[in-house]
């Protein structure tokens, strides 16, 4: 199995300014992705930007930079661009690692791409784990996840789903007991390199536009997403100041 690994790393993170180079335990967030993403078989590691102090700092911890556009209004245009850009194939395996993750278990980007390389009839593949409190559940940023029996994404919603209307009527707040029923979606994908371009020119999805979130264009054009629970929970990503704190407590620890 060969895959790739693309780090897409903003300066202009609009809820915390400069994340990638914020310092965490002493080093760069970027830095901390990069070295997670060594420790797995990913054939090549490049981090994806479009700022200079970002390429500068990490071509100082040795990894490897495509400079891209600073027009892109997504991720998934910059990992087009850096595809384009390294001559990789249609059918090699993209991993999507995102720079503000600096807790993301090695393993997890083995299994994704795995994943996808094992299920050839899907276009995408990506992780999640059980939701195991009402907080969670409830909470609109974390993203659940609905599965068929063979672990393909039906849906993806910042809503409860399911909805257990009788678990819900008695206990309006709770979390039903049902085991298999709501799994929080782990933001880490593995394409073909092929479909990320036949991706950008979907239409965006009325889903997608109402839910925020990008990879519902996939399943309203009826491309299939491989799903499966991540073997090892990834710690919190970083998008405030607050998240950061708490992520180098983490680390102190």
């Amino acid at each position: 199995m060969q895959f790739h690994v693309i780090i897409p790393a903003r300066y202009a993170s609009t809820r915390l300014p400069g994340k990638p180079l914020r310092l965490l335990a002493g080093k760069p967030i970027v830095q901390h992705v990069f070295e997670q993403a060594q420790k797995s078989q990913a054939k090549s590691i490049i981090i994806a930007t479009d700022d200079q102090r970002i390429r500068q700092a990490a071509t100082d911890f040795g990894a490897e930079v495509c400079m891209t556009s600073p027009a892109h209004s997504s991720g998934t245009e910059r990992l087009a661009e850096v595809i384009s850009s390294m001559g990789f194939s249609e059918d090699d395996i993209i991993l999507n690692l995102q720079g503000d993750e600096p807790l993301m278990p090695p393993v997890c980007l083995d299994q994704v791409a795995a994943l996808l390389v094992n299920n050839t009839n899907c276009k995408m593949a990506s992780l999640c784990e059980p939701i195991t409190c009402a907080e969670d559940l409830f909470n609109p940023n974390v993203v659940k996840v609905v599965m068929n029996k063979l672990r393909h994404a039906i849906y993806f919603s910042r809503a409860p789903l399911p909805w257990h209307r009788e678990a819900f009527r008695d206990n309006p707040g709770g979390l039903p007991v049902e085991p298999d029923l709501y799994y929080r979606h782990i933001g880490l994908y593995a394409y073909r390199a092929g479909f990320i371009k036949t991706y950008l020119n979907l239409e965006p999805s009325p889903i997608e536009k109402v839910e925020l979130l990008e990879q519902l264009r996939v399943l309203w054009h009826d491309y299939k997403i491989a799903m499966d629970i991540a073997s090892e929970v990834p710690g919190p990503g970083i998008d405030t100041e607050d998240d950061l704190q708490k992520v180098a407590k983490y680390f102190a620890a």
